[in-house]
């Protein structure tokens, strides 16, 4: 199991930075599939073009899904199955979540 990296914050609060796996719709339409600890500076990252090639000449990028995990192991092992979807699974993926939270919202 790999080690959960913690932050401790100036009121001595411990922040638990759980990963993130993540999916950009790029400017071509393009769906990119990713892994990050820090999600906010990340995204800010392929916003600026300072993240991946991939997502740099795609400008801009839209975050369109999320899902937390327990561990960075578990993470990657979800990236790797995301990344291995074709493009009308992502879609179906994309639009599940979509589902769920308009349902919340009601």
């Amino acid at each position: 199991m790999s080690p959960v990296i913690c932050r401790r914050r100036a009121d001595d609060r411990i922040l638990i930075a759980l990963p993130f796996i993540y999916i950009l719709r790029c400017g071509d339409g393009s769906l990119y599939t990713g892994i990050a600890q820090d999600l906010v500076r990340r995204l800010e990252r392929h916003r600026l073009g300072k993240a991946s090639r991939y997502t740099r000449s795609r400008l801009p990028v839209i975050l369109v899904w999320k899902r937390r995990l327990l561990t960075w192991s578990r993470a990657l092992r979800e990236e790797h199955r995301v990344k291995a979807l074709t493009r009308a699974q992502k879609e179906a993926l994309l639009s599940v979540a979509a589902n769920r939270r308009s349902r919340r919202r009601s």
